[in-house]
């Protein structure tokens, strides 16, 4: 939780991912892509280039943008104004505040530069396969956002199963529904047997499974499968905490409807239980409708079973 004392074990790896990752960049040589800059001025260059011309800073507003010394940041603003690789000329509406700007040799150096960059990234990705590059790229997405460097803008997909995907999400679901509403391992069982009767059995032309990503990683699920010709039947919605809040149960019910409706369904229903207050929300809002109820005994809880449906 916020405020929470922070673990020696925590620092630790903090600390050990910071020392990777300064090998990993270079930062430990005296120069930067075989050139005669450093870290600190190829850093510079890049602020300067990636700037509006009508928004150029001053040393102190550049400063204050990459929380640097200003003492060591004049230093290598004079190594690069000498070395011909960037202007300070006076700004229209004060005389006394010196902007920054890249000279046409300063840009023809970055490009160098960001080139080179480009590449060795490239080729520090290219063993990955897909996947992990996802993962690898949605973890630094993660920790940007959670110390505070971006703001949480973050956006899901909705795609087709890969192999692995359907055992994270009986997974999933066993370990979230055990801590939200203390369900037993019994459930896990229910969930297991219908992924596995989905793959047994599975008809493309009439039923799907989507899967929700964010950041690399699955952040839900929800299948639509045969009840009869004219029936379709939406089960295992879920949405993990990390994606709640941003429309994705209904983006993925929203799913659900339209391909049943092509899949020349004529009604669609579901089975859930009346704890599941968020999803029955979800439901009535997508113009489900409840139908039936029933008391029952599962999962080591006594519940009250609903059944829902719409027409198509």
């Amino acid at each position: 939780m916020p405020g929470s004392s922070v673990h020696d074990e925590d620092v630790a790896a903090v600390r050990q991912f910071n020392r990777f990752h300064t090998r990993l960049v270079g930062a430990l040589n005296e120069r930067m892509l075989a050139t005669d800059y450093t870290l600190a001025q190829v850093r510079i260059l890049y602020e300067l280039a990636n700037v509006r011309p009508d928004a150029l800073p001053s040393a102190r507003e550049l400063g204050d943008v990459l929380q640097m010394d200003a003492g060591y940041l004049s230093r290598l603003l004079s190594g690069l104004e000498s070395d011909g690789l960037l202007v300070r000329t006076p700004s229209p509406e004060n005389a006394k505040r010196l902007a920054l700007a890249l000279s046409e040799r300063g840009r023809e150096v970055y490009a160098g530069l960001n080139e080179a960059s480009a590449r060795e990234v490239a080729a520090l990705l290219a063993p990955l396969s897909q996947d992990e590059r996802g993962q690898v790229t949605g973890a630094m997405a993660r920790i940007r956002r959670l110390l505070g460097d971006t703001p949480d803008t973050r956006t899901f997909i909705l795609r087709d199963p890969r192999p692995g995907d359907l055992g994270f999400v009986v997974h999933r679901q066993a370990a979230l529904y055990a801590q939200e509403y203390s369900f037993d391992w019994t459930f896990e069982g229910l969930v297991s047997e219908i992924v596995g009767k989905f793959i047994a059995e599975f008809d493309p032309a009439r039923e799907r499974c989507w899967i929700a990503e964010m950041e690399g990683e699955v952040v839900g699920s929800v299948f639509v499968v045969r009840q009869d010709e004219e029936v379709a039947k939406l089960r295992m919605l879920y949405v993990d905490p990390a994606a709640r809040g941003r429309g994705l149960g209904r983006a993925l019910v929203d799913e659900c409807l339209r391909f049943a409706r092509g899949a020349g369904y004529r009604r669609m229903v579901l089975w859930t239980n009346d704890i599941l207050v968020s999803a029955r929300r979800i439901y009535e809002a997508a113009g489900f409708e409840l139908l039936e109820e029933e008391r029952h005994h599962s999962f080591g809880q006594d519940l009250v079973g609903q059944i829902w449906g719409r027409n198509l």
